[in-house]
């Protein structure tokens, strides 16, 4: 199969900036961690092939700058997007409180066709520290509240990189398949001659 006919399925990486959304993807693509990440300016791309759901697809990852200056970029980088994983860090309460602001702003820019079901997956990164400030328990039911899927986990350690990821991904491919069939529908053809045949008339 040629990547022209593997589906596309874009995901869009918002948080704060320093939550480790750049060490996360390359963690997940690359399998490499490196502390000595600088900040994203504007957006970084990757790309990875993987399977969900017995489907081959092409998973596009954008990781975008988590800083004001840029949010002006998010009408062009957060259309088209497929499904949206928000990050924060769990030894920041500050970043964990700015979910909302990230997930009403994608929204806003993306402008998804029906935004009460668009898909969303939360991570909770930096679980290799201890200074943790935001419990499991109070990521999980924001979570419940607005209806995204939740994982703790550590792009250093490498753990729960790869899950998160893969629900992305299969969210994804669901809002894909809803909203690809519901744009071509299906088309019925009417014979005019059958519609000006008059009703008392056999139609044989």
């Amino acid at each position: 199969m040629s990547e022209w006919n593997k589906k596309q399925l874009k995901v869009v990486l918002l948080g704060n900036s320093g939550v480790g959304k750049s060490s996360f993807m390359n963690q997940f693509v690359n399998h490499r961690f490196t502390s000595m990440y600088r900040a994203t300016i504007g957006a970084d791309f990757s790309t990875k092939e993987i399977t969900v759901d017995s489907t081959l697809v092409i998973l596009q990852i954008w990781d975008t700058a988590g800083t004001e200056r840029f949010q002006s970029l998010g009408n062009a980088l957060y259309r088209g997007a497929h499904c949206c994983l928000l990050l924060f860090d769990v030894t920041s309460g500050a970043s964990f409180s700015a979910l909302s602001g990230w997930l009403q702003e994608f929204l806003l820019q993306a402008d998804p066709p029906d935004p009460a079901s668009f898909p969303f997956v939360v991570v909770g990164n930096k679980t290799d520290l201890e200074n943790r400030e935001v419990s499991c328990r109070q990521a999980i039911e924001w979570c419940q509240e607005v209806g995204a899927e939740y994982f703790d986990g550590s792009a250093k350690d490498d753990i729960n990189v790869d899950k998160p990821f893969y629900a992305a991904a299969k969210a994804a491919l669901q809002h894909y398949k809803k909203h690809t069939e519901e744009t071509t529908g299906s088309i019925q053809m009417i014979s005019k001659e059958t519609e000006e045949r008059p009703k008392d008339r056999c139609a044989c």
